[in-house]
Formats: structure tokens, sequence, C-alpha cells
């Protein structure tokens, strides 16, 4: 056996409109079906999948925890203006070596962590070579 990739993501949101409004302005996905509390997308094949739940939510314990998306190092300016002409909330990147490429860390309207990076794998694998003796590769 073995598991064949990605399926689809599904988020827990709180507005199904305003969460849909933003799926589709922030990563420009594709709207498919949308019902009273659920909404499915087509972001470049990938199946992103809402759902509505009535559930206590909390910015306060946020962790590192986060989804990323690749975005090319000439668009980078341009993403942070859109995020910031939608009012999206921006958080602060972690100091990083340029080697390490460039990130955008934001939340969508139910605090969950997003990431646009310029990097790609393979980037971050040799600068860690590079500068971290105490890792082991495979």
């Amino acid at each position: 056996m073995k598991v064949k990739g990605i399926n689809h993501f599904c988020f827990s949101v709180s507005d199904l409109d305003r969460s849909t409004a933003f799926y589709e302005q922030v990563f420009g996905a594709i709207p498919l079906v949308k019902g009273r509390k659920l909404a499915y997308f087509d972001l470049d094949g990938l199946w992103i999948a809402l759902n509505q739940e009535d559930i206590p939510r909390s910015k306060e314990y946020r962790t590192y925890t986060h989804i990323a998306f690749t975005i090319e190092e000439r668009d980078f300016a341009a993403y942070m203006n859109r995020l910031r002409e939608l009012n999206v909330e921006m958080l602060p990147g972690r100091e990083r070596d340029l080697r390490d490429q460039k990130s955008i860390y934001f939340l969508d309207p139910d605090g969950r962590m997003f990431e646009f990076h310029t990097g790609t794998l393979k980037d971050r694998l040799d600068y860690y070579k590079a500068e971290k003796d105490h890792m082991h590769f495979y």
C-alpha cells in the first residue's frame, strides 16, 4: 500500500460567505459548488473544501503550523500589495537567510496560517546542507 498524494484540504470556517470571498480573492480559487454550509474550490487542480461549523475559535494559541504555496519571486511585491489591499492580516516572518528565499505569512478569516513562498525544497535543503552541520541528510 502507498498513499498517492494530497487528495484535498478541508477547512472548518466560521462564516462561509466571508471565507468563500477570501479563497477566491487571495488564492484565485475557482468555485465549484456552494451549499448552506460547504463550498468546494479548484486551485490549480487542488481540491479545497470549506465547511462552516459553529465552534469556538481563538487566535491566542497559534502555532507555526501552516500551508505554503509557491509564488514566483518576481510576483512577491504584487502579492504583498494584494494582501494589503484586501486587508488580510499578515504576520511577521521569521528571520531567514537570503538563500532560504522569501515568504509572506498571513491568516485566513478564521486564523489559519498560510505562506506564499518563493523557494523550493531544493533551495531549502541546499541552504541547510551548507549551514546546518547538526542536520543529518538521507
